[in-house]
């Protein structure tokens, strides 16, 4: 095995020395997931949690760190120690040696030691920055940490340091993505990217959601993908209508339109693609109408896109654009803005146009600033994606579209002047993707 971090420890160190420049008052603690049971002593296949690998790199669990940047010693890592036993069942372990000699922290002791020595590492702090909420029983070991520290001061009338919410200050440094994560995005979106054309490709009637869904993933790994980004959703017909569809375990049928939503990780980045197609090779007159009314609107939003607009902006474009469209197809009747106002389109388009990306898939970074939305800036990357679902029981909607749904996503970063579509690759024009479908059946 390559040991160390992927991409080396540089790009690691980089990024703690920011944290570290945004914690001159405190101490930070990152913990790793824990693993989790997925059914009698089988465990969930383990994710490193996002935060703790843009410090570290390191995706053991049982791991945490501990950042000072008033110590001799500012990045103190606690880690498993190497146990044959284990290894002989479970795998490689670092242990503190190679913890040591591959990841660059000042200090590493073993995990067992972090109860024992939080007191004395946190003791000096004025706030501990530290999430809590997510783990109940690190919150607890935390907690009684702080209470331990404040008691080795002695009766000073000081209470405990205050909690800062470190994964909030991690988020904000997640979101400006470097040269080095740009170049692990546009290869998790390559990839992604050609995990939707092998299933438009391999796509013929008669075969089950299930089976696209496992053309797309085994697609994703044969290119590197070390995971996915996201459970993948392949919604034929009407299952497309449901945001969250999962299932994916219907037959999809000659006259439906197949949706997927699936995105590859790479170097711990995903992609995110959603594309709707035709199962049988060819959109009906009613099925492209609809379709390349969605493709409109996300064209123009893509347009829109520059340092200086604001994802609310990019939001309302979708939602005037997504209400001219369905008043020409006469899903919608009556005034635009009174329509807009009575949040009329809401029932067919329900969710957002765009969230952020990077590790996660909804990414972390705040979405407002001082009570305003955000203004784009260079390096932000995000999603775009207008749809309409029209319900199959909706009788007020022309009954050539009813059950029809309809996503177009793109992944995309700002640039100086506009925006990078990074998800380019996945076909998305009527023509592309008609040449396309079916052509490895």
């Amino acid at each position: 095995m390559t040991k160390g971090p992927k991409g080396g420890v540089e790009i690691y160190k980089k990024r703690r020395k920011a944290c570290l420049e945004r914690i001159k008052d405190g101490v930070a603690i990152i913990a790793a997931n824990p693993e989790l049971i997925r059914n009698n002593d089988v465990h969930y296949p383990y994710r490193q949690d996002s935060s703790f690998y843009y410090l570290t790199g390191y995706t053991e669990p049982e791991s945490v760190i501990v950042l000072d940047p008033s110590s001799p010693s500012p990045f103190v890592l606690f880690v498993r120690e190497k146990d044959p036993s284990r290894e002989l069942w479970d795998g490689f372990r670092y242990g503190t040696q190679g913890a040591e000699q591959y990841y660059g922290p000042n200090k590493v002791y073993p995990i067992t030691e972090f109860e024992k020595m939080l007191p004395d590492l946190i003791k000096n702090a004025e706030k501990i920055y530290y999430k809590i909420g997510e783990y109940k029983e690190f919150d607890e070991t935390v907690l009684e940490g702080m209470q331990l520290a404040r008691r080795m001061k002695g009766r000073s009338g000081l209470g405990a340091p205050s909690l800062v919410d470190i994964k909030q200050l991690i988020g904000e440094l997640r979101l400006f993505k470097t040269d080095e994560e740009l170049d692990f995005l546009r290869k998790a979106t390559e990839i992604s990217a050609h995990g939707h054309i092998a299933a438009m490709s391999a796509c013929r009637p008669g075969m089950f959601e299930f089976e696209i869904e496992a053309v797309v993933e085994s697609e994703f790994r044969k290119r590197g993908a070390e995971r996915l980004g996201y459970g993948s959703i392949v919604g034929s017909g009407a299952n497309a209508t449901v945001l969250h569809y999962v299932s994916n375990s219907d037959e999809i049928m000659k006259d439906q339109l197949l949706l997927i939503d699936a995105g590859a990780e790479y170097g711990y980045v995903t992609g995110d693609i959603t594309r709707t197609f035709p199962v049988s090779g060819k959109f009906t007159p009613a099925q492209k109408k609809f379709y390349e009314a969605v493709l409109t609107v996300q064209k123009d939003c893509i347009s829109a896109i520059k340092p200086g607009v604001k994802l609310a902006d990019i939001h309302q474009r979708a939602i005037d654009g997504l209400t001219d469209q369905m008043l020409e197809l006469g899903i919608l009747k009556g005034n635009k803005k009174s329509l807009i106002e009575k949040r009329e389109f809401f029932k067919y388009y329900p969710h957002g146009t765009s969230h952020w990306l990077g590790m996660d898939v909804h990414d972390s970074g705040l979405y407002q600033v001082n009570g305003e939305p955000r203004k784009l800036e260079p390096r932000m990357c995000f999603t775009v994606e207008p749809g309409l679902y029209i319900p199959t029981n909706d009788t007020s909607a022309p009954a050539e579209y009813r059950g029809l749904g309809v996503r177009i996503e793109d992944d995309v970063t700002v640039t100086d002047s506009g925006c990078e579509v990074l998800t380019k690759l996945a076909p998305k024009e009527v023509s592309e993707m008609e040449s396309i479908i079916g052509k490895n059946r």
